[in-house]
């Protein structure tokens, strides 16, 4: 957590914008009765990250949250009143695993709220929510409709286990390119179903649909591969990395084409100048659809740290710190 922290911040510095998240993990990360301890590094670590000297004096702020365990585990309530009553005023969100329902997700924001002390922040904490099962997945649309929930992610290995062996182990992994048969990830009927769900879900609500990682630490043309794959053809726009190598992989996977920047900045650019009307560029027409097409180009080139045109960047200088 500490790597990652820093990278984030190095990066960041780099970018001039911050282009990752970090969750600190109290779930996963936590080994079997060290729960509250766990819980109270996840607290230091989420203050220290927001007292940074060099990104407060150049006006850059960082997305740091939290992974509590499931609303069901018996350290759930320790995870709530020690994270969010010790780093509510820093965090971004809190990440809920294991969310079965739409009541898993309500019975979450009422403790979560009851935890916020009202000097610590005004606004409502979001949260990020892993479905990890096909009951849940089956219930995607109705979580994702709650307006607390910002992201959804899909817990890929928890769901294969869950089929009591019915799915395939090769279903965890990503086949190789030369591979046309193995039934892996996206390709398995069932777990390209739920990432389907998964992903309209969250565009039917307006919320980001986050990517499962990838298991393969060290080939990096597997991570990008997959992530190329995850945004261009199953609709998600963000990624889970579970190594500090695989962030850069799917940043440039996530980061619009050079080409596909300079197409939107044009043609934003002329609608602005022709106050919205529909415009030609190129012999192409291009009316307010596909204004809000390319000017969503724009958003993800910026938060992924893309140099914009001048003409362009005014409108983000306000957004990137």
């Amino acid at each position: 957590m500490v790597k990652s922290l820093q990278l984030q911040a190095d990066m960041t510095q780099e970018f001039g914008v911050c282009v990752f998240d970090v969750t600190l993990d109290c779930e996963d990360g936590a080994p079997v009765g060290g729960e509250r301890d766990q819980a109270y590094m996840v607290v230091a670590l989420a203050n220290a990250a927001h007292t940074a000297p060099d990104l407060i004096a150049n006006g850059l702020s960082r997305r740091v949250g939290a992974r509590l365990h499931a609303v069901d585990h018996p350290a759930f309530a320790a995870d709530v009143d020690i994270v969010v009553g010790g780093a509510a005023q820093f965090l971004s969100y809190i990440m809920v695993p294991k969310v079965e329902s739409l009541a898993d997700v309500q019975n979450a924001v009422a403790a979560i709220d009851a935890a916020v002390n009202p000097e610590q922040r005004v606004d409502s904490l979001p949260l990020h929510v892993l479905i990890e099962s096909p009951a849940a997945a089956h219930r995607a649309f109705e979580i994702a409709a709650h307006p607390r929930v910002q992201s959804i992610s899909f817990g890929l290995m928890d769901f294969v286990s869950a089929h009591a062996g019915a799915i395939p182990h090769t279903a965890m992994g990503v086949r190789a390119t030369d591979d046309g048969t193995t039934l892996d990830q996206f390709h398995h009927p069932l777990v390209v179903r739920a990432k389907l769900d998964i992903a309209s879900a969250c565009h039917a609500a307006g919320k980001v649909p986050s990517h499962c990682v990838v298991t393969e630490l060290n080939d990096v043309g597997v991570i990008e591969r997959s992530a190329q794959i995850a945004a261009a053809s199953f609709g998600y726009t963000r990624m889970w990395s579970i190594h500090p190598s695989q962030i850069r992989p799917i940043l440039r996977a996530f980061t619009p084409a050079t080409e596909d920047i300079d197409l939107a900045a044009r043609v934003i650019e002329l609608a602005s100048l022709a106050e919205w009307a529909p415009i030609s560029v190129g012999g192409i027409l291009h009316d307010r659809a596909s204004f809000r097409y390319f000017w969503q180009v724009l958003e993800r080139a910026n938060r992924t740290g893309c140099p914009l045109p001048e003409a362009i960047r005014v409108y983000f200088s306000s957004r990137t710190h």
